[in-house]
């Protein structure tokens, strides 16, 4: 690579084929015991001493413990220490929950990796003697692989996890977006794209026949389906606007706020959080610059004229509103691409004026 090409970290998630699980679900076994042993031996500490133990105290007690019979490789023993005391300290609980390997509660499997004891060779990943069969759809031989995991989801398929870096690749994009987040639809922008989303409300009704008739199997394949569908979409959404846009501005709506309320399920569903997510580090990696704006009274706004006018939607009673004619200027707004106009016009204040959204809108709208 390029010394003089800015480099960025990815990382990637591959699906190892199922004939491994076996062996997979063995090492999970054990990277639990590994971390049962660690916790419980860092509780009789603190309990004793009042001192947590740090990641290199509980490598002293790991040592040699491959040597015993533990298929894991050293280094793996190693991380599982380091990232027990690491997340102690994060939740800042003298114990944190056991690893369980059995049971209906029984815990996705975990294997952590050092980034000296993989290798890719042939499609393959070789680790600790074994070799794993994975569908490369990254080409894997052209990186560098990182440090990572081996891990299991619902349905007890694994994935290889792994860190590489790739050279930056700059926008030249000269284009500003903005972005209005719905529950009818996901996403509107001010051009007029729509992100309809709602998968979940897609599959409902099977998803319900399915769990009334207790398939746990097809239940999980249908969530599977749902977030698979959902996330896809958001990643596919989200690239298209940073390879084709300098600048994007998102509205500041809040899910943490709306799951509290009756519109739960449709907020789940949209997946704003995941969309923000992605465009906040896909603009990182393009040099696109991405901000979250203040969506106040974007709806009520007109974008034409920029102001409030009487016949605009207000409050719950026009939540059902979907296009309505301004008062003061005639024109007729859709309610979702108006409120996306509007936080453009936002952003493109705050960028030019360099000062807070209250003020810069009303420089914007009173000029």
């Amino acid at each position: 690579m390029s010394g003089s090409t800015p480099i960025v970290t990815r990382t990637l998630r591959l699906r190892i084929k199922d004939k491994h699980a076996k062996v997979l679900n063995t090492l999970a076994r054990e990277t639990n015991f590994v971390w049962n042993f660690c916790n419980e031996l860092s509780l009789r500490h603190t309990q004793r001493t009042g001192k947590f133990m740090s990641g290199y105290d509980l490598q002293k007690y790991t040592a040699g413990a491959c040597k015993e019979g533990l298929l894991l490789n050293s280094a793996t023993v190693q991380m599982i220490g380091h990232e027990l005391a690491t997340r102690r300290k994060q939740f800042k609980k003298v114990k944190l929950s056991w690893r369980k390997s059995n049971g209906s509660r029984r815990s996705l499997g975990w294997i952590p990796f050092r980034h000296d004891c993989i290798s890719y060779r042939g499609g393959q990943i070789r680790y600790a003697g074994y070799k794993f069969n994975i569908w490369d759809s990254y080409g894997l031989a052209d990186y560098e692989l990182g440090s990572g995991t081996f891990s299991e989801d619902s349905r007890g398929h694994w994935y290889f996890n792994t860190t590489v870096k790739v050279e930056k690749k700059p926008n030249t994009a000269t284009q500003s977006i903005g972005i209005d987040l719905g529950l009818k639809e996901c996403a509107v922008t001010s051009d007029g794209q729509r992100l309809v989303g709602r998968h979940y409300r897609k599959l409902e009704q099977s998803l319900g026949m399915a769990q009334r008739a207790n398939k746990k199997s097809l239940v999980k394949a249908l969530h599977a389906k749902i977030k698979n569908r959902r996330k896809d979409e958001l990643h596919k959404f989200s690239t298209m606007l940073t390879q084709h846009y300098g600048a994007i501005f998102v509205g500041n709506v809040s899910s943490s706020k709306l799951i509290k309320t009756k519109m739960a399920k449709s907020t789940l569903d949209a997946g704003w959080s995941s969309l923000k997510t992605m465009l906040e580090y896909k603009s990182d990696h393009a040099g696109v610059v991405y901000e979250v704006i203040d969506e106040a009274f974007t709806t009520q706004t007109c974008s034409c004229c920029g102001s409030i006018a009487v016949s605009s939607p207000k409050g719950r009673a026009g939540l059902g509103i979907r296009e309505w004619t301004c008062s003061d200027c005639g024109s007729v707004n859709d309610r979702d691409l108006n409120a996306a106009r509007n936080i453009l016009a936002r952003g493109h204040s705050r960028l030019a004026l360099g000062i807070p959204f209250p003020f810069a809108v009303i420089s914007c709208f009173s000029t």
